[in-house]
């Protein structure tokens, strides 16, 4: 029984290592476009009927949180089902592994929305800079599954985070489009590479 347990064991290893060293397929360009496509809408409408954002912070990013999960729902049911297409039985593991490697910045934002409202609410027009900062990092941990690419992005979201914290900073304006415009470029952008990443692997086989 042991000799079988640590067989398992080795042959999970084994996968997980695989997993690791596979690159991940399971995005959709269409769906990474379209996320792209709600940040626009999102600022759209807050720009059209929100009014003063900073009088209403909540409504603003609650919109914007409620926009962020509607988007990785959207393309976490395509990975799950584009992954089981694409890589059969790793197909579990190479999901967990994208997970592994998004989480972090994905839990930092949440963190820093929880204690910034909390213990700062006179700070939290920092927030939009700050999370385009965490998603520009997260892409760069995730160039080692996805097309190394996916690096340019990561740095237009950095420099974005970074100049809107620094525009922000001298007036403590909440806006619309310092969320939105940076996402629609950005997702468009990563939509682009993950089309010509699909178009190479196929014209692989």
């Amino acid at each position: 029984m042991q000799d079988l347990d640590k067989a398992l064991a080795d042959i999970v290893a084994i996968r997980s290592q695989i997993a690791r060293e596979t690159a991940f397929r399971g995005l959709g360009a269409a769906t990474v476009a379209g996320t792209g496509g709600l940040a626009l809408a999102c600022a759209v409408g807050q720009a059209l009927w929100l009014g003063d954002p900073a009088a209403r912070p909540v409504l603003f990013f609650g919109l914007w949180i409620t926009a962020a999960l509607v988007a990785f729902a959207l393309i976490g049911v395509e990975a799950v089902r584009r992954s089981r297409r694409l890589h059969s039985g790793l197909a579990d593991a190479m999901v967990w592994n994208a997970i592994e490697v998004f989480l972090p910045a994905a839990g930092t934002g949440a963190c820093l929305a929880l204690v910034i409202a909390r213990f700062a609410p006179a700070e939290i027009w920092m927030l939009p800079g700050l999370w385009q900062v965490l998603v520009g990092l997260g892409l760069f941990a995730s160039a080692r599954i996805l097309p190394r690419a996916v690096q340019g992005v990561g740095a237009w979201y950095l420099l974005t985070g970074l100049a809107v914290l620094s525009f922000s900073a001298e007036t403590r304006i909440l806006s619309p489009w310092a969320m939105g415009l940076p996402f629609v470029v950005g997702q468009i952008w990563l939509a682009g590479i993950v089309h010509r990443g699909a178009r190479a692997f196929d014209d692989d086989l």
